[in-house]
């Protein structure tokens, strides 16, 4: 029977988190403490019925505690076989929280999609003292959060939701918790703000971002394929407004996989192992079509950022998109509308997280170059590294023969760039 996922906590104050640029142990020499671009948030049970406007708290999201089994994506009750969990309750929607989800301080032979209460996690899945600790047991610096199953990545939920009134309410409560809150006391400088939009109103969501920049975020969960949600593309050009509200007001678009349903799926029957391996697709729908959109070229101060996708496949991506760009660059009918080759804007304007893809910096000429590649921690999913992560970039490192100055930009420097982490203090 593995240790509770507790156990490892660190008896640490939190006035005592702080910790200047480092070298850590002997097996990760001249590898700095990383910054995290993409980690997770389980929300707290009680986000919204604590904190919704009086007029919306009966239909509140809410967390019950119920026995039942999850199939496939669907929970079920089932008081006689079931497993108990914690269940968010939203308009029709019911999510569970799998253990890979909050599986930190679990051995890889221990995770599973089993539902858990939020008694089983680790505390630093939802708490900032938790998390806190555990990102000094990790070795990072900073770290920047999606939310998670509830409300989705870029808070999807929240926009098949007819009440729209009721979603924006529950948009603004997370936004303002994760400013003043997550990010707030202690987290000040370690925790970095990540706010949601309603993507169902492009104007709305300029409002939005011009508010929580007003606050001191900066950065803001857009989804892969908006329109695989139901909402305007890439390409309509309503999302316009909100692009340029994003870079004037500093503001980067992070983009993580898995924020629509766009992405083909493996089998029913396959073990979770393929589905994972399959995230790369998401990325590769979504950085095609941004990219021939046209919205980087139209807005070259903007940053755009994306989680999870891994880098590999970049090469060829962006190989095959400046052939279609060059050899129908003379048929007004077929042409791709960019001024350069698509591959331009991805190298001089896009930035790629990963997780442990050696293949993605071994071919950095090629795809997502040095000057943008970032590390992600992924606290606390059953992918990530907890509490080895700087010992595993270490040896990604010395695989892939990085020099000091390129093993900086990687675990540090990229990421200050692409969040601008001055703002909060971190500029080195």
């Amino acid at each position: 029977m593995a240790k509770n996922p507790t156990d490892a906590t660190a008896d640490v104050p939190a006035s005592k988190f702080r910790s200047p640029l480092k070298r850590v142990t002997d097996k990760t020499v001249g590898v700095p403490n990383i910054i995290s671009v993409d980690d997770h948030v389980v929300p707290l049970p009680d986000l919204w019925t604590s904190r919704l406007p009086s007029k919306f708290r009966d239909a509140a999201p809410r967390v019950a505690r119920e026995k039942g089994v999850l199939q496939g994506k669907t929970w079920k009750l089932d008081d006689a076989n079931g497993q108990l969990a914690d269940v968010w309750h939203f308009d029709l929607i019911a999510s569970v929280i799998p253990m890979e989800s909050a599986a930190a301080g679990f051995e890889q032979s221990e995770i599973d999609a089993r539902p858990m209460t939020y008694e089983e996690m680790r505390p630093g899945c939802h708490d900032q003292v938790g998390r806190l600790s555990d990102m000094m047991l990790n070795h990072v610096d900073a770290s920047v959060n999606f939310p998670d199953v509830f409300p989705g990545y870029c808070g999807e939920v929240f926009s098949g939701v007819a009440d729209k009134a009721l979603a924006l309410a529950c948009i603004q409560v997370y936004n303002d918790w994760m400013i003043d809150e997550w990010c707030g006391g202690e987290g000040t400088g370690r925790l970095v703000p990540l706010t949601l939009i309603p993507h169902w109103d492009p104007l709305s969501s300029v409002a939005e971002v011009q508010r929580c920049a007003a606050k001191g975020s900066h950065a803001v969960s857009f989804s892969e394929s908006p329109h695989a949600l139901g909402f305007p593309t890439y390409h309509s050009g309503e999302w316009e407004p909100f692009f340029a509200a994003c870079q004037e007001t500093g503001t980067t678009v992070a983009i993580h996989r898995g924020s629509s349903p766009r992405a083909y799926t493996d089998d029913p029957d396959a073990p979770w192992g393929t589905d994972s391996t399959l995230h790369f697709q998401y990325g590769l729908h979504s950085l095609i079509d941004l990219v021939i959109s046209g919205v980087p070229e139209r807005f070259e101060d903007l940053n755009i950022a994306y989680s999870e996708c891994e880098v590999a496949w970049m090469p060829y991506v962006l190989e095959r998109m400046d052939h279609q760009w060059e050899r129908r660059m003379h048929n007004p009918r077929r042409r791709i509308r960019l001024s350069e080759r698509p591959s331009t804007y991805v190298k001089s304007r896009i930035y790629g997280c990963i997780i442990d893809d050696e293949v993605g910096i071994r071919t950095r000429d090629h795809g997502i170059d040095i000057d943008h590649l970032m590390i992600e921690s992924n606290y606390p999913h059953g992918n990530g590294y907890f509490p080895r992560t700087v010992e595993m970039v270490a040896e990604l490192c010395a695989r892939t023969d990085l020099t000091d100055d390129e093993i900086y930009k990687f675990t540090r420097g990229n990421a200050i760039k692409a969040f601008g982490l001055e703002r909060y203090g971190i500029a080195s």
